[in-house]
């Protein structure tokens, strides 16, 4: 717990900490793993897919224990931290490189990212996160805090769906309509499919945290404004 100079109290509990911690490490990983590329039977899919919905499942454990407020803290915690490890990247492959080492091409492949892909990265994630976080807490204000399998999933579809719709067009420009509509469509599905399957894990995770913290939030008359990230009262 921390007295700010103006009097407010705010609490950051090591769990909350925990989480937001694994969820910037999901979120930046996330990014270097889609210059990985697999097929999966007949679909081609990055490595992101592997580790990203995970932050979408914190960003859920997150807004139903602590609400709103806090999981846009961490949205824009995130963001902040991928977008410094993009930059210190950029700066890192500026230096000259040893003549005993080989693995500049490697390393450029990994890191140098083109600015588009980038930029659409980074607004696709806010977006979507922020969706997702949005319609998850105020469902559980509906629903009178039941239905957390049903919120978990309408609130995945709708960020992956923004997300999706921001980052296609922007870093494939050019594709065609059809082909692009496809990729959407895949990678909203296999998400939302990998956050049905470890639903019973993140149930089980909700359950224990709320016991251990003693809190379960309820979102009444806040501000969604996305952009006030200091509002933690």
């Amino acid at each position: 717990m921390n007295n700010s100079p103006n009097g407010r109290t705010v609490s950051f509990s090591v769990c909350f900490l925990l989480m937001a911690i694994l969820f910037n490490v999901c979120l930046i990983a996330s990014n270097l793993f889609e210059t990985k590329l697999f097929v999966l039977g007949a679909i081609s899919l990055t490595g992101g897919v592997v580790i990203f919905p995970v932050s979408y499942i914190l960003n859920d454990c997150i807004v139903e224990v602590w609400g709103y407020k806090k999981a846009r803290l961490v949205i824009w915690t995130g963001f902040a931290m991928n977008f410094f490890v993009v930059l210190t990247a950029q700066l890192v492959r500026l230096l000259p490189a040893a003549p005993f080492w080989d693995g500049g091409a490697h390393f450029d492949y990994v890191f140098a990212l083109a600015p588009r892909i980038t930029l659409a990265s980074m607004l696709a994630f806010v977006s979507g996160s922020s969706v997702n976080a949005w319609v998850m807490s105020r469902m559980k204000v509906a629903s009178s805090g039941k239905r957390f399998s049903l919120r978990a999933i309408v609130s995945t579809i709708a960020g992956e769906t923004i997300d999706s719709l921001i980052f296609f067009p922007i870093a494939f420009w050019g594709l065609e309509a059809g082909n692009m509509l496809k990729l959407m469509l895949t990678q909203i599905i296999v998400k939302t499919l990998y956050e049905i399957i470890i639903l019973p894990v993140t149930m089980t995770v909700v359950k224990k945290v709320k016991k251990i913290e003693g809190e379960d939030v309820y979102d009444g008359h806040i501000s969604y404004n996305p952009f006030k990230i200091g509002d933690l009262r």
